[in-house]
C-alpha cells in the first residue's frame, strides 16, 4: 500500500497541476474530453502516490496518445487488446497498478471478448472506458455505443435497430459478472459531473490498491468533430440524449465483506 494511504488520513490531497501530468501542448480537438479525463486520472494517481508503480495500457483510437500526458510507463496495445495486454502484464508484475485507457471502437467491438473475460475472470485492473458514441480517430463511423437514430460515416441516414442493432450497455453488462468489483458511469458535460467523476477514479483505483478485482469506469464524452458540432453544443447533447440512455450511476461496488 502506498505511503500516502493510511486509514487514519485517507489518500493525500492534490491541489493544483497533477505532479504526474507532462507539461506538454495539448492537441485534442477543440471541446475533447480527454484532457478533462487524463486530468483527473494524474489526480488519482498523485494522491494515492502510486506514480512509480503505475503501468497505462492504451488502447487504439484517439486515446493512444496517453503516453504523452501521463507520466508513467504506457504500453499501446493492438487495436481491441488492451484489457488482455493489461491482464499479461498484471499476471507478471502484481505488485504494479495497470489500468486501461480505451474508446468504444476498441473495447466495445474488436475488443468486447477480451472486456468482458477480463471482467469475468476478476483480473485485479482499472479499465477507463471514454465513450463518445462514435470512431473518432479513424473518421466518425458508427461504433457499438452509436445511438438509434444518430448519423455517423457509415450511418449516413442514424443508425436503425434493424440491421444496426441497438447501442450497447457495457456498465450493465459487466456488472451481472462475478468478476467485478466496480462499475460505474459518470459523465464530463456539468462541473457537478466531473467531480463526481474524478471520485469514481479515485475509487476505481482505490479498489485495485486494495487487491478487490477488476474495476470499470465509463466516462460520457464529447467529440464535436465527427458528431459536427460546437463544444456548446457536444455538451449539451451528452445531457439531452446519451445520459437518458447510459444512466449514470454505481451499477456494482464490491464490500470487503463480499470479497472475503
Amino acid at each position: 500500500m502506498s505511503e500516502n494511504i493510511t486509514p487514519a488520513t485517507g489518500p493525500k490531497k492534490i491541489m493544483g497541476r497533477p505532479k504526474c501530468l507532462n507539461d506538454v501542448t495539448f492537441h485534442f480537438c477543440p471541446g475533447c474530453n480527454h484532457g478533462n479525463v487524463h486530468k483527473m486520472i494524474g489526480e488519482a494517481i498523485d494522491e494515492y502516490g502510486i506514480q512509480d508503480r503505475t503501468i497505462g495500457v492504451a488502447g487504439v483510437g484517439c486515446g493512444v496518445f496517453l503516453y504523452n500526458y501521463v507520466d508513467v510507463d504506457v504500453l499501446e496495445a493492438p487495436h481491441g487488446r488492451a484489457c488482455a495486454e493489461a491482464t499479461g502484464i498484471n499476471r507478471v508484475h502484481p505488485d504494479k497498478i495497470i489500468f486501461t485507457y480505451q474508446g468504444d471502437g476498441d473495447l466495445a467491438a474488436i475488443g468486447l471478448a477480451e472486456t468482458v473475460h477480463t471482467a469475468n475472470r476478476g483480473e485485479n485492473i482499472t479499465v477507463i472506458f471514454v465513450n463518445n458514441t462514435v470512431y473518432g480517430m479513424t473518421g466518425g463511423q458508427m461504433a457499438p455505443t452509436t445511438l438509434l437514430g444518430q448519423k455517423s460515416t457509415t450511418s449516413p441516414y442514424g443508425r436503425e435497430f434493424m440491421g444496426d442493432g441497438y447501442p450497447i450497455k457495457m456498465c450493465e453488462m459487466l456488472a451481472t459478472l462475478e468478476g467485478t468489483a466496480f462499475v460505474a458511469r459518470v459523465a464530463c458535460d456539468t462541473p457537478k459531473n466531473l467531480m463526481t467523476a474524478k471520485k469514481a477514479i479515485k475509487k476505481a483505483f482505490k479498489m485495485q490498491i486494495d487487491q478487490m478485482g477488476f474495476s470499470f469506469v465509463e466516462i460520457l464524452s464529447t467529440c464535436p468533430t465527427n458528431w459536427g458540432m460546437t463544444p456548446q453544443q457536444a455538451y449539451k447533447r451528452v445531457a439531452a440524449e446519451m445520459i437518458p440512455y447510459f444512466p449514470l450511476g454505481i451499477f456494482k461496488e464490491r464490500t470487503t465483506a463480499d470479497y472475503m
